[in-house]
């Protein structure tokens, strides 16, 4: 299960910014609704289109695995 809540992690940039999501949409090339939609999914993936956007407001992805106590 990943912890992050990368819904709230592209809003946020999004603000800090000062980018809407349609900005956001034409810079990763596609549609504003797309990326709504991929924002506000839920239990949803990490897709290409979620790394292109964060890439295009100059951030870059860590993944930090952590073993669980079983």
């Amino acid at each position: 299960m990943v912890k992050n809540d990368f819904d709230i992690d592209v809003k946020v940039k999004c603000l800090e910014e000062r980018i809407t999501q349609a900005q956001l949409a034409e810079k990763v090339g596609t549609s504003a609704s797309y990326i709504s939609r991929l924002i506000n999914k839920q239990g949803g993936i990490v897709n290409k289109t979620f790394v292109e956007m964060l890439e295009k407001m100059g951030y870059d992805i860590q993944v930090t695995y952590v073993k669980k106590d079983m």
